[in-house]
């Protein structure tokens, strides 16, 4: 059975994350991903953090599985004859170059149409139309302007920004998303068309219970289910909220044993209302099942940090799996602190394929995090990244270049 995205071309002019978090996406679905690079330098994160003398770096070659890598001088007028020729071939052409970079090329919207009008053209920008953007944009300055950050930590500390990649990898899954859509209507209409993933958007759009709950304050004054309430104050913006859930059933991450020595020794709790009294039976007290103060759930609003507090101290006689096999048998909502060791040596994930290992012909075996979206019909096999130009010769010959071409553009400095 094929896959998804067979017989697709994908033209990737990306970089650093966002975009090949995007091009890889669509690679695992079967796309035939053709990676442009420097030649003799490419993508700048093939040398970022190297921790393989001589090898690509991890952060490069778990970014750019299933891809394969030409090496063209964009600058030489042969090589850009050989952009041409691509663009001419290609269903899409994926960039995250900084605003402006490919008109620079010679590579315009108009351009681009006249040599493909099918051409599919999906970028990454820090910002979308208006005052900023011209501005680069990278992960933490994009979790800031998308209101993450401000929303993010604890009331009485500065912003903070989230370890996950909502920035750069998230934007890159909008952004797939975007051009499988335009694949789709392009299907009926026989048009090309731009794509634009903004990272301040692609932020602000993980972010929408923060923007839900602004606009509450700004009718109420005051949100409940904050940590806040009832003895804290309320301002005009949506305050930080420590680990409070954003949804409407309260949340809070508990000690567990262990905790003094173990920095993941924790346990998210929430206190969901169908399973109140499960949880009242399970950590001893059984009379707030029934007492006035505890026995619905806007009585329990006011009193969520000593719930909470009796709570871990039932949790902190447990470790956190055991904690969390216990409160699993109540159907009461919880999750242990993962930390990525014990996500890496998960063996559930290894054969879910969420976690693989990719063996690679410099710096040997390593893991990767495998494809989140499991199709029954097109099931992903996860690839190496290519080496520097590995492929260069061989898509040069699909494009119709004779090995007597192919070697004088070489010789020109063309590829």
């Amino acid at each position: 059975m094929g896959k998804a995205l067979d017989g697709v071309r994908i033209l990737d002019f990306t970089h650093v994350q966002s975009g090949p978090t995007c091009t890889q996406l669509l690679a695992w679905f079967g796309a035939d991903v053709i990676k442009v690079e420097r030649a003799g330098a490419g993508d700048i994160t093939r040398e970022q953090l190297r921790d393989v003398p001589g090898a690509d770096s991890l952060y490069f070659t778990m970014l750019n599985h299933n891809k394969r890598s030409v090496t063209i001088d964009t600058k030489n007028p042969e090589g850009k004859l050989v952009l041409e020729a691509l663009i001419q071939k290609c269903d899409v052409l994926v960039e995250n170059f900084a605003p402006g970079a490919l008109d620079r090329m010679g590579f315009t919207w108009e351009r681009i149409q006249e040599l493909n009008p099918r051409m599919i053209v999906a970028s990454v920008k820090g910002f979308g139309p208006g005052p900023y953007e011209d501005c680069k944009v990278y992960e933490n300055v994009a979790q800031c302007v998308g209101g993450a950050a401000s929303t993010t930590g604890f009331d009485d500390g500065p912003p903070v920004v989230t370890g996950a990649q909502i920035g750069d990898s998230g934007t890159g899954l909008h952004l797939a998303l975007g051009i499988v859509t335009a694949l789709y209507q392009r299907t009926m209409t026989g048009r090309g068309q731009k794509v634009l993933a903004a990272m301040q958007d692609g932020v602000l759009n993980l972010c929408r219970v923060k923007l839900r709950d602004q606009q509450r304050l700004e009718r109420t004054g005051v949100m409940k289910e904050y940590p806040q309430y009832p003895n804290g104050t309320f301002g005009e913006a949506v305050p930080r909220a420590g680990n409070a859930s954003g949804g409407g059933q309260p949340g809070w991450i508990l000690k567990c044993k262990g905790w003094e020595h173990d920095p993941n020794a924790y346990i998210y709790f929430i206190t969901q209302a169908p399973v109140w009294v499960k949880i009242c039976n399970v950590i001893g007290r059984e009379e707030w099942a029934t007492h006035p103060d505890y026995a619905t759930p806007d009585a329990r609003l006011p009193r969520l940090k000593d719930i909470f507090a009796e709570v871990e101290r039932w949790t902190m006689t447990k470790t956190k799996f055991e904690a969390m096999e216990i409160l699993n048998e109540h159907d009461i909502p919880c999750g242990p602190i993962l930390s990525m060791k014990e996500i890496a040596e998960d063996e559930s994930l290894r054969k879910t394929g969420t976690v693989v290992e990719v063996d690679h012909p410099v710096r040997g075996k390593y893991l990767t995090v495998g494809n989140p979206i499991k199709l029954s019909d097109s099931p992903t096999d996860v690839k190496r990244s290519p080496l520097l130009g590995e492929h260069t010769d061989e898509v040069m010959a699909e494009l119709g270049y004779s090995r007597e071409q192919i070697d004088a553009l070489r010789t020109a400095g063309a590829i």
